[in-house]
């Protein structure tokens, strides 16, 4: 009998348990649906308003200002005390900097010449912790492989030469492997250096950098990635069995570990000023370009959804604060620290959000996060009809805010047009005139709208 009581306890517990789930879910639906005016008002402010343009502003002034923000460099420095400066004049609440070590590598002086079959400059950007060829540099015959597999297999024709990879570009999580272990590959092949076909999907003679990784007991070789118009053009040439002899010369040197900074902002909550909503986008960029783009954009969109909520006078249950993370393109060096910093009070994270792939025309958010927090993000996104930016989509992207998503903390990423954007990733066209001040705008709207309501609704998501 005891077990048979035990059982329907059990069943009227679940029963209870899903009929008060579908209740609140309802509940939840009518308190979002709450949010309609307020969502107009963001929408209309951002898109329409006095703040229309405000984010593309403001960032012209600061990449045209400071340029490229390279981990380590004078130029990230001055972007730091830049922004600080900027969101106290802005009237944000808690402005702070947050110590961090961060790697400090400089390019150098670098350049390679084909010498056979004919004279020929080939544009390079050495790779992000790439060491330094002797000081009269390398010469030496090329190898050109289209993958990891073809290079095995020609080991023994790798021994003392260059290696080329002329991979094809399929998606940028695909083909990135050959940018990170490109250098470690070739060397395990005894080649004396490695050039990579840039990681892009479309180029104008324009290489692309990035962060690569050598292994302790793997030789460091020098390593930079080429144009895909030059890795093109040497596979063609090595098919017809031409010799091919390059003379590579890299000045890279890797310092100490510097200091920088988190740059962190608020508003702080009326309610919970304990529970956090987090919106991020990175500071430092590559030192090509103006780092507009990557991560300009995403930096500026989520100072923006601080600055329209403070101009509407909304103060959210919880506290908003925003993170610009340093050293993101070399791992999420800042991002890792400020998360063994602040993970003891993970359980008050309501939601992690970066925006770090464009500000293009945006579709909706990227959601990681379990069914019931899904569930609430669709109603919440539904509040963006007027701009048509509704949807969500499996996964939020972020090297920074993973950390927290992996011990469950919910988490968003922009989701944006991407068509263009590996046309410009870490080259010297990331400028401003790949921004459109509209759609930052939109950007802009959709960051503040998600942010806003998610911070003040009376629960947290559910994880």
């Amino acid at each position: 009998m005891r077990t048979f009581n035990n059982k329907m306890d059990k069943l009227l517990s679940v029963k209870k348990d899903n009929s008060c789930y579908l209740k609140t879910f309802e509940d939840i639906k009518n308190e979002i649906a709450g949010y309609t005016d307020i969502a107009k008002a963001i929408i209309d402010l951002a898109v329409h308003g006095k703040a229309q343009n405000r984010s593309y502003e403001r960032l012209a002034v600061f990449a045209d200002t400071i340029g490229p923000r390279l981990s380590g460099s004078k130029n990230l420095d001055a972007a730091i005390k830049y922004m600080f400066r900027a969101l106290q004049e802005d009237g944000l609440e808690n402005v702070h900097l947050e110590p961090v070590k961060v790697p400090h590598w400089e390019r150098g002086e670098e350049f390679a010449m084909m010498l056979e079959p004919r004279n020929h400059s080939i544009a390079i950007l050495g790779l992000g912790s790439s060491v330094a060829t002797p000081p009269e540099g390398i010469t030496a015959e090329v190898i050109v492989v289209a993958s990891f597999d073809e290079l095995h297999k020609r080991a023994q024709e790798a021994k003392g030469k260059i290696v080329v990879y002329n991979e094809p570009f399929t998606s940028y999580g695909e083909t990135v492997q050959y940018r990170s272990q490109g250098a470690v590959e070739a060397a395990k092949v005894g080649a004396v250096a490695s050039l990579i076909r840039s990681i892009a999907s479309f180029s104008i003679h324009s290489p692309h950098t990035g962060w690569q990784n050598y292994q302790p007991d793997v030789p460091w070789i020098p390593t930079a990635c080429i144009s895909v118009e030059d890795a093109e053009m040497m596979s063609r040439m090595s098919f017809r069995g031409t010799k091919i002899v390059v003379h590579l010369k890299m000045g890279a040197k890797t310092y100490p570990d510097s200091p920088s900074f988190n740059t962190v902002a608020e508003i702080v909550g009326s309610k919970y000023p304990e529970q956090i909503v987090l919106v991020s986008g990175h500071l430092d960029s590559w030192d090509v370009g103006q780092g507009a783009m990557d991560d300009g954009g995403g930096a500026f969109i989520s100072w923006e959804a601080l600055s329209l909520i403070k101009d509407l006078g909304l103060r959210p249950k919880r506290t908003l604060r925003l993170v610009l993370w340093t050293a993101e393109e070399q791992g999420g060096i800042g991002a890792e620290q400020y998360y063994q910093l602040h993970k003891e009070n993970i359980n008050n994270f309501d939601i992690v959000m970066e925006s770090d792939e464009g500000t293009f025309k945006p579709s909706g958010l990227g959601f990681t996060g379990n069914a019931k927090a899904r569930d609430i993000m669709k109603e919440i996104m539904t509040l963006l009809q007027p701009i048509n930016v509704t949807d969500v989509y499996d996964d939020a992207d972020g090297t920074d805010i993973n950390y927290w998503m992996r011990d469950g903390v919910p988490g968003a990423s922009l989701h944006d047009d991407l068509s263009k954007y590996f046309w410009f990733h870490h080259s010297q066209g990331d400028t401003m005139t790949v921004q459109d001040p509209n759609q930052m705008n939109l950007c802009a709207a959709v960051w503040t709208v998600v942010s806003y309501v998610i911070a003040d609704m009376e629960e947290m998501l559910p994880r």
